[in-house]
């Protein structure tokens, strides 16, 4: 029951922010979507969520009866946010909940929010599979030609039957086949292969195929004759993780898959994980145990797609951020949160699947790429390796666009790497009516310079939102928010248009030009979508998701920045766009923001997933592996936090596109409009008027 009024009152990001605590009143904050209020105790948390616009599913209508509105309470002391959330902070199981968990089941630490009643400060994560539209990660496998020399390779053999008159082990007669058969000596080997042996010796009628891992290690032995094992590439990225499933014995990519990283909701960004470690002794074995379980989840995903089992996987690949490579090896991150930045170690390594808890074969093997410095990681490494600029004579500028931007900078002769804080604005993240993306989401923009009226496109629909059909291809998935790609192009073209100015202002004089512009408080917006069901989110952008992306795409060039003024250069040759936003942006609208340095469009493409196209070619060429292990004692770090120059270019980057750098490149294709700045208090006619009254 409903024991209090929910007043919904929306905050912002911030804790600073918020208004006064009422009385009876608690503040909830929902992640991932970070959207935040202040309800009276007793108001269930579906109602909550649904007061403050978050995706919360359900079809029973808060009955407790389809379970669609599961959530997790948070637990521990949330820095970010200002709050302690424990699970006493909502009311206690009830007779709803206890049914539907011995009929259908729920996984540990899940809520219904229809049931759970707020009753203290709290933070609900919302999983993916709890939201309407649900995620669509996009990281895909991009068609790559890659010499196929994998580390894991079949051997078949025919072993030699015990015999009393010749005593010796059943191993040492697989070892023996081995060296006669395929002249593979001095192997290594692991007690759990000594202990299924015999069983499989017999099963195969002392035939058995054996996987040997980089022509050392006896990894598993097959009864009978196998000539197919599978491999698993991953990138643990801070807001999603992919993996690609791979055959190892032809390269193919068999299964694709993601999804959201549980970590989520212990912080959308990486330092607010770290600093969750650090308030919370033990955080970082729940960031651990987490992170984990996400892998395991995917790859009974990716392997029921490919109708293989999870043993048949011997071989992985891992790339991610330091911070998310050292959690997921179990090793506390809390050096990576303050200067020098330490990591733990820098080299690549391999371990047995066992010794992380995941789910392959026991004796699989899991390789991780090696980091490079405190804030550049083996995701970066992975990068190098699937776009090779140190191959080239030409300079390369690499830029991998997530929470954080890793960027490299180099050819042949000369690599540099640093990482810049770009934030999650990128992804859809503290944007009014931002989201990833996912169905629904606004994901392409134009809009008249002379009306100032939008045209969209969403995902789910190929078609334009003026074209015919639209609104019965969207009737069910509607127009929910927009993402990364939708805000940079909206924000573009809103430039463009001369709605925003030089200075990320949004000029309230445009509202003569056409309604859209609104009055919002003391500054404007633009209404991009106006909905037909009042029920529905307008989607509008607002000075502070301008002021968010200007951060971003200020840090991104400041980064970018700082490696040309180390390698000496005014212009690089080419730039690529990898990771999942920077293979959906068009390259022409993040270079009139900014985002990018000038350079020829033709020279600026995507890059894909870059990350984990390299984490491909270490799984299906294990050469590939030695490489970039010399490959990134080569590269010269360029920490952003301790650069004295870093602020200065962040400021004058925060000018659109520019507030010094030239963009005659850009301008060859684009007519971009002349600096504009906002009117000093007082100009203008009206202004006139009133001094000449007081005068």
């Amino acid at each position: 029951m409903d024991t209090g009024k929910a007043s919904g009152l929306p905050l912002s990001d911030g804790p600073a922010d918020a208004p006064a605590k009422g009385p009876g009143e608690a503040l909830v904050v929902f992640t991932p979507s970070g959207k935040r209020g202040r309800f009276a105790v007793g108001t269930p948390l579906l109602k909550a969520a649904r007061a403050l616009g978050v995706d919360v599913d359900t079809v029973c209508g808060g009955r407790g009866i389809c379970g669609r509105c599961q959530v997790v309470v948070g637990q521990g002391e949330f820095a970010k946010h200002g709050i302690r959330s424990a699970q006493d902070h909502v009311t206690a199981w009830n007779e709803v909940e206890a049914r539907y968990q011995s009929k259908k089941g729920m996984k540990p630490g899940r809520r219904l929010s229809c049931q759970a009643q707020l009753l203290a400060d709290a933070v609900i994560d919302v999983p993916a599979d709890s939201q309407v539209h649900k995620q669509v990660v996009r990281k895909r496998a991009e068609v790559r030609n890659i010499e196929l020399d994998p580390a894991i390779r079949l051997h078949y053999v025919e072993v030699e039957e015990p015999d009393m008159h010749k005593p010796s082990g059943d191993l040492e007669r697989l070892l023996q086949a081995l060296e006669r058969q395929w002249e593979l000596k001095g192997l290594d080997w692991d007690l759990r292969v000594v202990q299924n042996l015999q069983k499989t010796l017999r099963a195969g009628n002392w035939k058995v195929t054996v996987a040997i891992h980089r022509g050392q290690v006896l990894t598993h032995v097959y009864p009978g004759f196998r000539d197919k094992v599978y491999g698993v590439a991953v990138d643990v990225g801070s807001t999603t993780i992919a993996a690609h499933l791979c055959d190892l014995s032809t390269g193919e990519v068999v299964a694709s898959g993601g999804l959201m990283n549980p970590q989520i909701r212990f912080g959308e960004d990486l330092m607010s994980r770290v600093s969750y470690v650090m308030m919370n002794p033990g955080g970082e074995v729940e960031l651990t145990e987490a992170v984990r379980a996400g892998l395991n989840e995917l790859f009974h995903t990716v392997a029921n797609e490919a109708g293989i089992e999870v043993v048949d996987i011997l071989n992985a690949v891992v790339v991610g951020n330091p911070i998310m490579h050292h959690l997921l090896l179990g090793i506390d991150p809390t050096e990576l949160g303050g200067a020098p930045f330490a990591l733990s170690m820098s080299s690549g390594m391999t371990i047995w699947a066992s010794e992380l808890g995941l789910e392959l074969e026991s004796d699989a093997r899991v390789y991780v790429l090696p980091c490079i410095a405190g804030h550049v990681g083996a995701d970066t490494a992975g990068v190098i390796l699937s776009e090779q600029p140190h191959l080239r004579e030409e300079i390369s500028l690499v830029v991998d666009v997530g929470t954080n931007a890793e960027i490299v900078l180099g050819n042949r002769h000369r690599l540099l790497a640093c990482s810049s804080p770009t934030g999650p604005a990128f992804e859809g993240a503290q944007i009014s009516s931002g989201q990833r993306a996912a169905p629904g989401a606004i994901e392409r923009v134009r809009i008249d310079p002379q009306t100032l009226e939008p045209r969209f496109k969403v995902i789910g629909s190929d078609l334009w939102n003026d074209e015919p059909g639209f609104a019965g291809e969207i009737r069910k998935i509607g127009v929910t928010g927009i993402c990364g790609s939708g805000i940079i192009e909206v924000l573009a073209e809103l430039f463009l248009a001369g709605v925003i100015l030089t200075d990320g202002t949004i000029d309230g004089a445009a509202a003569a030009r056409n309604p859209r512009v609104e009055g919002d408080g003391r500054t404007f917006r633009y209404l991009l979508h106006e909905p037909a069901d009042p029920d529905d989110p307008r989607i509008t952008v607002t000075q502070n998701d301008v002021r968010a992306i200007q951060l971003g795409k200020a840090a991104l060039y400041a980064g970018t920045r700082l490696l040309m003024d180390r390698f000496g250069i005014e212009k690089v040759d080419r730039i690529q766009l990898a990771g999942a936003f920077g293979s959906h942006i068009e390259p022409k609208y993040a270079m009139i923001l900014g985002m990018i340095p000038d350079c020829d469009l033709a020279n600026v493409s995507a890059a894909g997933n870059a990350a984990g196209t390299g984490a491909r070619i270490a799984l299906l060429n294990q050469k590939a592996r030695d490489e970039i292990q010399q490959i990134v004692k080569r590269v010269e770090k360029v920490e952003t936090a301790v650069e004295p120059r870093f602020q200065e270019h962040f400021v004058e980057a925060m000018a659109l596109p520019h507030k010094s750098a030239a963009f005659p490149e850009l301008a060859k294709a684009v007519a971009l409009p002349a600096p504009r700045l906002p009117a000093p208090p007082g100009d203008g006619e009206d202004g006139g008027r009133r001094r000449r009254r007081r005068g």
